[in-house]
């Protein structure tokens, strides 16, 4: 989940230096939106018979704008292109790496990898390492980072006869996970490219081959470059379960699938004098804060037993409380009221919400956008939740369209999440477009706010922890601006309606509404007004963060959204058959400390609902359940049996959630603990 790139010219190319420095400056100012995280370069220089590796835990753009990046530009021009001594190949490519497996804060889990004598960059996770290390007794593990295996798995078949082409195709077919990668031999002068799931995009003409992992970044390429006053080029994809590799001594390229190679691999061409290989970190000297922590490792952690004895389960008061008695809402709910009978005034109003129309109806409203021969139609939010996974499930292989996953990543998309993304995405050879925010300043955003709400606490300021998440609304309509797709399905589901968070800021419910989070405009205006009156008598409310709100905001409620369609309009939400799926199909990982499918990729939903259940004896499970009791679909005694236990509080899942946005457990904790009971 990361953006990779790179560009090789032919000997004895005529390009002056600056095309040469502007076009592996486009390609990296392009690749970095997929993440800021850390970085890293190659460049291959044929005079000194070397690949010179450079990365760090720095963006691509501090990178480049190194020293050490400098002279190795310098080295590599000095025998390319117009005016050159030498008619050398140039080649270099880059990583700009959204931290998954392996901490950022140790260069040896920084891409470009190297391993036994292949450099590597890697788009995608790799969620069955485990297995494949044990796939073999030459296989040895050096470092935590997933895409080592892949190189050692591309060693192994090379030491054993076959060629680039069937060595990579016979890996990737074993890897479970996505896989976008690019390959340098240090005794072999091919270069590779391969993918599982499409996300790969390649230039060609005029001497160059480019890389990147969007068609977009590519297009941006050309224009600025002016590449088609130069030179006649084209830009293809390629598509899942497909490779190309580089001759660099004659520049021949050649196209292979993955299941040719393996049926009849091709030997490897003769050895060459090797290269050696050379890997330099650079820093920028500032301490960073770790980005990422295994809540497995966290719930083994020494202090685990005693930091969770601080979180209160406040299990017998809150039973005492008095439900309805049709669904679960308790008496502290936001304007709830009971008739003589029990019931509240929820149930009262309720009007069937998973009632779709006809799939048909579906398929005929998406005829328009369908497109031959195997281009993208359709865009489909994708947050690796359970619903946005079913709904790219049905609409790839039921509603029979090309879809292109996109994924906005705020910095709370947890690593179960990512990882689950890329056993669907690369079970399903579905690209995955990822847009990522500039995380750093996104997780300390919500810092700054939580410690604001921490010196006043106010359930209805709560929703403020998740604003920044809104912008994938914003981004959603970016790629499709980018790809050319109108289309865009999504998969939210019709019973999560959460009406007791604006609730608590005083905004009524609105039992007629359409969307389960829209709101009218009246609504909008006392949401809005209850909001100023809270950054009034909190002005630490006021801080950075405020301008990413108030985007969040627009992006979210402001922003038309076009050629918009919802899955569960048209087919039932049926909670049994999409665990059945995700377990099944696409053999889900679940979170250590909870047994429910639902929002265990959200980083943020296990604290604020840690805080809703303890201050006010319920949560969005309670609202949930409730809804499913109402539609038929869960039993009452059922519905309580689950909210008591997924209402337990997660552990493991809030301790990532406090160290990742750099907040103190003990004052956290021990501090919500001490707001004022609504029961």
């Amino acid at each position: 989940m990361c953006g990779i790139f790179g560009f090789i010219v032919n000997r004895g190319a005529t390009f002056e230096p600056a095309f040469y420095q502007g076009t592996l400056a486009q390609l990296a100012r392009l690749s970095e939106s997929r993440g800021k995280d850390s970085s890293g370069l190659v460049f291959r220089n044929e005079a000194d018979r070397q690949l010179q590796v450079l990365k760090g835990a720095v963006p691509l753009n501090y990178l480049l704008k190194r020293p050490e990046v400098s002279r190795q530009l310098d080295r590599l021009l000095a025998g390319c292109g117009a005016g050159a001594g030498r008619g050398d190949v140039f080649a270099v490519m880059g990583h700009s790496r959204l931290v998954t497996n392996g901490s950022h804060q140790s260069d040896d889990n920084n891409q470009p990898v190297v391993k036994d004598g292949i450099v590597g960059i890697h788009n995608g996770i790799i969620v069955n390492e485990d297995d494949l290390w044990g796939s073999s007794a030459d296989l040895k593990r050096d470092y935590e980072i997933d895409t080592e295996v892949m190189l050692a798995l591309v060693r192994h078949y090379l030491r054993g006869g076959a060629g680039v082409a069937s060595a990579v195709s016979r890996t990737v077919t074993e890897i479970f996970g996505t896989v976008a990668a690019a390959f340098l031999f240090e005794e072999l002068n091919v270069f590779a490219l391969a993918t599982n799931n499409g996300s790969l995009y390649v230039l060609t003409g005029g001497d160059i081959l480019a890389f990147a992992s969007e068609g977009y970044f590519l297009e941006q390429l050309a224009h600025k470059m002016q590449f088609k006053g130069r030179f006649e080029y084209q830009i293809r994809q390629l598509k899942a379960g497909q490779g190309v590799t580089l001759d660099l001594d004659d520049f021949t390229l050649r196209d292979f699938c993955f299941e040719a190679e393996i049926a009849a691999p091709a030997p490897a061409k003769p050895g060459v004098e090797s290269y050696r290989i050379a890997v330099q970190s650079v820093g920028d000297g500032k301490k960073r804060h770790e980005l990422i922590l295994d809540p497995a490792k966290i719930a083994a952690h020494p202090k685990a037993l005693t930091e969770a004895k601080l979180l209160q389960y406040n299990i017998e008061r809150i039973s005492a409380l008095r439900r309805c008695s049709k669904c679960l809402l308790p008496e502290t709910f936001p304007y709830i009221e009971y008739d003589d009978k029990g019931v509240c005034n929820y149930c009262r109003n309720y009007k069937l919400k998973n009632t779709p129309k006809p799939i048909d109806e579906l398929f005929k409203l998406v005829e328009p956008y369908r497109r031959a021969g195997g281009v993208h139609d359709c865009i489909i939010p994708y947050s690796g939740g359970r619903d946005s996974t079913h709904t790219l499930h049905m609409v790839k292989k039921v509603l029979g369209l090309n879809p292109i996953a996109f994924t906005y990543d705020w910095g709370m998309v947890n690593d179960l999440a990512r990882r689950n993304i890329a056993r669907v995405c690369g079970r399903l050879g579905v690209e995955n477009i990822i847009v990522s925010a500039d995380i750093t300043w996104k997780r300390e955003n919500i810092r700054k706010n939580i410690a604001a709400w921490l010196k006043k606490p106010n359930l209805g300021m709560v929703p403020l922890f998740m604003a920044g998440d809104k912008f994938f609304f914003y981004y959603a309509g970016q790629v499709k601006r980018q790809t050319g797709i109108d289309l865009n399905i999504w998969g939210i589901n019709p019973l999560e309606n959460t009406d007791f968070k604006v609730g608590f800021l005083g905004v009524p419910p609105d039992h007629d509404k359409k969307r389960i989070y829209s709101l009218s405009a009246s609504r909008k205006a006392k949401l809005m007004l209850s909001m100023a009156q809270n950054y009034a008598g909190n002005p630490a409310y006021i801080n950075r963060s405020v301008l990413d709100t108030i985007g969040s905001f627009v992006s979210r409620s402001v922003v038309p959204h076009r050629d918009y369609y919802h899955m569960y309009d048209y087919y039932r939400w049926d909670e049994e058959e999409i665990d059945n799926l995700v377990l099944g199909e696409y053999q889900w990982e679940t979170a250590i400390d909870t047994k429910t499918t639902w929002r265990i990729g959200d980083g943020t939903a296990p604290f604020y609902n840690y805080i809703y259940y303890t201050v006010a004896g319920f949560s969005e499970y309670d609202t949930f359940r409730s809804n499913q009791i109402r539609e038929g679909a869960l039993s009452r005694e059922e519905g309580l049996r689950l909210v008591n236990e997924e209402n337990r509080p997660r552990y493991a899942s809030l301790k990532w959630y406090l160290d990742i946005v750099n907040l103190d457990w003990d004052a956290t904790i021990k501090t919500i603990n001490a707001i004022p009971k609504l029961y």
